[in-house]
């Protein structure tokens, strides 16, 4: 069987939705009819998020001021931290309850829990609604909080690296001498987007075994970066998609 026809892994939604949380660090909130925006880290458990808020911040009042929890509704975009076209990756929205957890140890500032209703995760490929019980039920992946400095360091430091990275794809995807970018990684494997004057496309290359953390992260790119050097066949997507613009 070809490499390339085989089933590739890669992150459910549940788990897309868990890594983009823990991940970001801003989000909007909806609540009462207003925007509000806020610089926090998210902690996700299982169906549930803490956040913090400034102690005099409206939402902080307003959550303050039920029994039930204030219903909201969350906004996260999911940018690529490398320079490419058409760098929103996915965009999440998030509906749920928003409860005054407790004041934070470390400064004027509260921790606030949202517990899920249900979420919507929105891509260039499709659209995916998802509930608490599925959320709960991600995996949380060992790179997404170290997936910008990695992307970042790789894009900048390393084309030499993907140029040697691109002779593992289908020559026929190489025809345009595409600009070849790293979008996104995680345990799994990486995904790179070929950047044509008419549009771009995107292939996922699958590690070997999945990464456990980001020293193990290293040593997958080493056995991708050698399998083509010596042309042995790897995972890849089938579907190479392909967005214009």
């Amino acid at each position: 069987m070809n490499s390339s026809d085989a089933e590739v892994p890669e992150p459910t939604t549940a788990d897309r939705v868990h890594n983009l949380l823990s991940a970001t660090s801003s989000l909007t909130v909806r609540a009462l009819g207003e925007h509000h925006d806020l610089d926090t880290p998210v902690s996700v458990h299982g169906p549930r998020l803490r956040l913090r808020a400034p102690m005099d911040a409206p939402l902080t009042a307003a959550a303050a001021g039920t029994t039930d929890g204030l219903a909201v509704v969350l906004d996260v975009t999911d940018v690529s931290p490398a320079a490419v076209r058409d760098r929103v990756r996915a965009r999440l929205t998030l509906a749920g309850r928003l409860h005054l957890a407790h004041l934070a140890d470390d400064g004027p500032s509260v921790h606030l829990r949202v517990d899920v209703g249900h979420a919507v995760l929105a891509t260039p490929y499709g659209t995916d609604a998802l509930t608490a019980a599925d959320l709960a039920l991600a995996t949380p992946d060992p790179l997404a909080r170290h997936e910008a400095a990695l992307l970042t360091h790789l894009a900048d430091d390393h084309a030499d690296a993907l140029d040697l990275l691109a002779g593992l794809l289908d020559p026929a995807l190489l025809t345009h001498h595409p600009a070849v970018r790293p979008l996104a990684l995680d345990r799994h494997g990486l995904v790179l987007r070929l950047d044509h004057s008419h549009g771009h496309r995107d292939v996922r290359l699958v590690f070997p075994e999945p990464a456990r953390d980001t020293e193990d992260f290293g040593h997958r790119m080493h056995e991708l970066l050698t399998a083509a050097q010596h042309g042995l066949p790897v995972h890849r997507g089938r579907g190479v998609r392909r967005i214009l613009p």
